[in-house]
């Protein structure tokens, strides 16, 4: 299989010894893999990491190659990003003041940025949409009522008589309230009855 295929031809541009972590580059060279340059540009000009300067510094210095080389004839814009990468580099070790005369070890991580472009479509897994394209509508799906059943009308019916008797439930709650207070009367009887 690796025989049939044949090696596209790729312009290359590196930037080492950046003064970030390479986990951190990573989340940014992630973005950009298989993209179009223009794309690409876009996705480093709008992205909150720091490293996406470097990064974006490092696709200019590509094109810039690919663009000089006279054998090639190649436009930026038609180019696609191969492959991007962020290998780990040498790490600085500094000291920090702790208390009680203790130092603390900072690491100062360093990466090497790699950003190979070539000639052709991007390969992006991402949908191509113009950046200020509308969303499409989404159809949601139609809600169908089913009809009543004879049980719940005659629920419903039981709610309407209901609500309309609460004059009558009005009239019988001031006779219980008297019965309410005849009660503790005979509870006292029977006390003291049972006191003798």
């Amino acid at each position: 299989m690796a025989v049939a295929e044949q090696e596209r031809e790729t312009v290359r541009a590196q930037a080492r010894w950046v003064h970030s972590s390479a986990r951190k580059a990573r989340l940014v060279t992630d973005l950009i893999r298989g993209r179009s340059v223009p794309e690409a540009r876009t996705i480093l000009a709008f992205s909150n990491r720091a490293v996406a300067k470097d990064v974006e510094k490092v696709l200019r210095s590509a094109v810039a190659n690919a663009e000089s080389r006279s054998d090639l004839h190649w436009q930026g814009d038609d180019l696609v990003v191969a492959a991007a990468y962020a290998d780990e580099g040498p790490t600085l070790k500094r000291w920090r003041a702790r208390a009680r005369g203790r130092v603390a070890r900072i690491r100062k991580r360093t990466c090497h940025i790699t950003i190979e472009l070539a000639q052709g479509l991007a390969t992006s897994t991402a949908p191509s949409v113009p950046a200020m394209a509308a969303p499409e509508p989404v159809e949601e799906p139609e809600v169908v009522e089913e009809p009543e059943t004879a049980d719940e009308a005659e629920v419903e019916e039981t709610e309407t008589e209901t609500a309309d008797e609460p004059d009558a439930s009005e009239e019988t709650e001031e006779p219980a309230a008297e019965t309410e207070t005849d009660e503790p009367e005979a509870e006292a009887e029977t006390l003291e009855e049972s006191d003798n």
